[in-house]
């Protein structure tokens, strides 16, 4: 019959499900396969950017546009970097998210950083969802000790 088992569930973290509660079904390799994956993308991703500054350079716009391209890139990815490295330990709200979601994707790179570097130490976001789900199972269970059983059953006081 197994089921779900009461109480708060984990959440999902993407690329680890929810082996990241017990680090079963071969979470370890998980986290070295995303790392790999996020350092080699951020790798093509330095590479694509490369050949758009050649681009820049073959079109001859000038030293200041290049410059300017490349320190909006180098604080895009920056912003990126330590936004998306407080977001695995604090959620961000839904309107802050929308509003920088155009400098994110420009500093892309910053990002990927920031997901290989986590992913060498744990799941990218597991600190984050093992708090949170620590404190719901906490709260379940206050919760469930509370009650005596099925209330119509209980004997009377006279």
């Amino acid at each position: 019959m197994g089921g779900t088992p009461p109480g708060p569930q984990p959440e999902s973290i993407r690329f680890f499900g929810t082996t990241w509660v017990d680090h079963t079904d071969r979470y370890g390799l998980r986290r070295v396969g995303v790392a790999a994956g996020s350092l080699a993308a951020a790798a093509a991703g330095c590479l694509v950017l490369r050949f758009a500054y050649q681009g820049l350079e073959i079109a001859d716009v000038g030293a200041f546009v290049n410059l300017l391209v490349v320190i909006m890139f180098a604080i895009c990815s920056a912003i990126a970097f330590r936004r998306t490295w407080e977001g695995f330990g604090k959620r961000h709200d839904p309107q802050s998210v929308a509003q920088m979601r155009s400098l994110m994707m420009i500093g892309f790179i910053g990002s990927l950083l920031a997901y290989f570097f986590r992913s060498l130490k744990e799941a990218p976001g597991e600190k984050l969802h093992r708090e949170e789900y620590e404190k719901a199972r906490v709260q379940y269970e206050k919760r469930t000790a509370r009650r005596a059983g099925h209330p119509s059953k209980r004997k009377r006081r006279k």
